[in-house]
């Protein structure tokens, strides 16, 4: 038993740290690439203070932002989809298919179209409400669709069907507001709203990663309750669990966390799909393994995602959503042919 053990933790400690080696080779590539680019020893030198004026601007003011918010982004919505998934015994379970992205998403657009008037004049204060404008639209997604999908219990395929009605309900709201809007100001909020990094500088970054690393280990922590509920509510009751309370825990952990990366990602859906099977066939279901490695996947899948984007077909710039559902829709249709 203990060898099985040391063997597992043994493949784990492989994995992740074949993922993170990976992870940093793309960010360094990413730092040269774009539609300016930066020599490696160019890079160098801008990093330790040496560089020109104009490698300093691109690298620290505009590329470096994005690469990290891409990074804690990717985490997040990974961590929130496997958390969904366990908590919600639904292997399709995902914050962008299930509305909840999509709620964030129209607070933010209120949020936008209320208080700020352009989608390129958010003030600093703006920043730091922007993400509780977002949790509280990922919180009433969730609500509303833990409600209507409950039926003595929560069914994985009436949880599914009521997230995309919520979803197609909240995309519908959004794009009235978005009518709205000035034509520059529609063409910026639907280009983010397929999942963009947005907003990408310092201060977003120092609002929205502090919050999203203070609950990617919470989320950890509670993996051996993740455990004890994809066994099934009686069973978890029986071992001690308060069934009902660590539900609302999880959701809450799992939406908030989809609620911030939206605020600055938007609507980037599948990653939180896609990220927790491919970490299942990597180290198997156990959630104390399974959501590290779970978040190296989506940071590295993201930043890959984003790096492809910015330089597939440049100048223009694909948005990062798009890339990702690119490569995550054809996964998820044979999830649904696989699930019948």
């Amino acid at each position: 038993m203990d060898a099985a053990v040391n063997t597992k933790k043994k493949k784990f400690y492989v994995i992740v740290s074949v993922l993170a080696l990976l992870t940093i080779i793309v960010f360094m590539i990413s730092l040269n690439l774009g539609v300016v680019r930066i020599a490696p020893l160019d890079v160098f030198k801008t990093l330790i203070g040496m560089g020109t004026a104009r490698d300093e601007l691109v690298l620290i003011d505009f590329r470096l932002p994005r690469m990290i918010l891409s990074l804690v982004i990717g985490a997040g919505l990974a961590v929130s989809g496997a958390i969904l998934q366990g908590v919600s015994k639904n292997d399709l379970a995902d914050p962008g298919i299930l509305g909840i992205n999509a709620g964030a998403g129209f607070m933010v657009i209120l949020f936008i179209y209320f208080f700020q008037g352009s989608m390129n004049s958010v003030s600093t204060l703006g920043t730091f409400l922007l993400p509780l404008f977002a949790l509280v639209g990922a919180l009433t997604a969730a609500l509303m669709i833990y409600v209507l999908a409950w039926k003595k219990g929560i069914d994985p395929v009436r949880l599914i069907l009521v997230g995309i009605g919520i979803n197609s309900g909240f995309g519908a709201a959004i794009i009235i507001f978005q009518l709205k809007m000035n034509p520059q100001d529609f063409m910026q909020a639907a280009v983010w709203l397929s999942g963009d990094i947005w907003g990408a500088n310092w201060k977003m970054v120092s609002v929205l990663t502090p919050l999203i690393l203070i609950l990617l280990p919470y989320a950890i922590y509670k993996a051996h309750t993740l455990n004890l509920m994809s066994l099934g509510d009686q069973v978890a009751a029986g071992l001690g669990v308060n069934v009902e309370k660590e539900r609302r825990v999880l959701l809450f952990t799992a939406v908030a966390l989809a609620g911030f990366c939206v605020a600055a990602g938007g609507g980037i859906a599948f990653l939180g799909l896609v990220a927790p099977h491919i970490g299942r066939r990597l180290i198997g279901p156990k959630h104390q393994l399974l959501l590290p490695v779970t978040a190296v996947i989506g940071a590295l899948f993201l930043i890959l995602a984003d790096t492809l984007g910015k330089n597939a077909l440049a100048p223009t710039s694909i948005p990062v959503g798009i890339v990702v559902a690119i490569f995550s829709a054809p996964y998820f249709i044979y999830l649904l042919i696989k699930a019948k």
